[in-house]
């Protein structure tokens, strides 16, 4: 059985502070030109979607640069319900409901819960992963970080400084961000995320549990 992770790409939809805004509408009419045509315009980190180190990291890794076989693999699922607004969980957090083994497998989601908030103001208002917990899940093994909110960082168009980013991606690794739908799902599962086939610094991705 497979389940989707990923928000649907609909015209106006949600996007990170300053992003492009998501434009879809009829370019062809089926009765009126004998075909259907939709136009599509959107920034390449649109709803759930993958950052390439490029993203962040000058002379990073682009999509290009990653096979499709790094995007396929064993996943531990950490749950951390009942974060505050804007709050930082870091290592004590992350273990609080059971330890986290010493070897990770390659890919890590975090459920915070805050993807119901994707289409509400307080979506900005996400919880935040500590950096120095970002550095002790890549030295396990982690080589995708995948969160159900906005960013691992916090969020603000003001912001510029990304220090989970520059750390998982700086370390070549990958960070998905907006999944859903992580309820229910086990502890331990295979994912897949399988993006657009741009060659920058992201993609839209269809985010997928094998169950």
């Amino acid at each position: 059985m497979l389940r989707d992770l990923s928000h649907p790409i609909t015209d106006g939809m949600p996007v990170y502070p300053g992003d492009p805004a998501v434009h879809i509408r009829a370019a062809l009419d089926l009765e009126r030109d004998g075909v259907a045509v939709t136009e599509v315009r959107f920034g390449s980190h649109t709803g759930t979607h993958i950052d390439a180190p490029s993203h962040t990291v000058a002379g990073g890794r682009t999509m290009s640069d990653v096979p499709i076989d790094e995007l396929v693999g064993d996943a531990l699922l950490i749950r951390m319900p009942e974060l505050r607004e804007r709050q930082i969980y870091g290592w004590d957090q992350l273990n609080a409901r059971a330890a986290i083994p010493a070897r990770l497998p390659p890919i890590v989601l975090i459920d915070t819960g805050w993807a119901q908030w994707f289409d509400h103001p307080r979506a900005t208002d996400h919880p935040a992963l500590d950096v120095s917990a970002a550095r002790e899940l890549l030295a396990r093994g982690m080589r995708i970080l995948a969160v159900d909110t906005l960013s691992p960082d916090l969020t603000d168009e003001a912001l510029t400084d990304f220090p989970v980013h520059e750390v998982v991606l700086g370390g070549g690794g990958l960070i998905v961000e907006n999944l859903c739908e992580l309820g229910e799902l086990p502890s331990t599962l295979r994912i897949g995320f399988f993006p657009l086939r741009l060659g920058g610094d992201g993609a839209p991705v269809r985010a997928v549990a094998f169950l």
